[in-house]
């Protein structure tokens, strides 16, 4: 019998990115909040850390994903779920996601890099810096990920949309996501 769903790993990649991605947007509006830090105000580096922490790893998640998707493909979806144009659709939209999922996870490594500030992955391994410190480069990179956070956003409230109508269509297209 062929599977009508994706496999259990790739559902469970699948949620941990999307939780990971929505984490990440609000952090990073707390994290800019905080004040700047100073000798007395150092609290802002452990949110600071822990985002990039989850930024890194969201990109060994996504690869984990392409692998997995690539290796495990579902059953294609029956003709009466989705007409030609919704599949390309969907097809564009999760490129799009993980291109932009990629560029965002970079380029906000690449910012910090060009920060002089450090990053040590889960407070265990120090990260090599592949910048030095430049203001310029660093907001070059800075304003690269601000601008594909945005595109990203746009991209997940149509990924979300595409599955709320599916979900109230009831055509078996999102179960196929979340169930194991």
């Amino acid at each position: 019998m062929q599977r009508k769903g994706y496999s259990a790993t790739a559902v469970i990649i699948h949620w941990l990115l999307a939780v990971s991605t929505f984490f990440l947007f609000i952090s990073s509006w707390w994290m800019l909040s905080l004040a700047l830090p100073s000798e007395e105000l150092t609290f802002r580096e452990f949110p600071f850390q822990l985002h990039k922490n989850l930024g890194i790893t969201l990109v060994v998640l996504l690869a984990l994903l392409l692998y997995v998707r690539l290796k495990h493909r579902p059953a294609p979806e029956t003709s009466h779920t989705m007409r030609p144009w919704m599949h390309k659709l969907a097809v564009i939209d999760h490129v799009f996601i993980y291109l932009l999922l990629f560029a965002v996870c970079i380029s906000g490594y690449l910012s910090s890099s060009f920060s002089g500030w450090d990053t040590t992955l889960w407070w265990l391994i120090d990260l090599p810096r592949w910048g030095w410190e430049d203001e310029e480069l660093n907001m070059l990179f800075s304003d690269v990920h601000l601008w594909t956070s945005w595109a990203l956003l746009a991209v997940v409230a149509l990924h979300v949309s595409g599955a709320l109508y599916h979900a109230f269509r009831n055509d078996g297209l999102v179960r196929r996501m979340v169930r194991l």
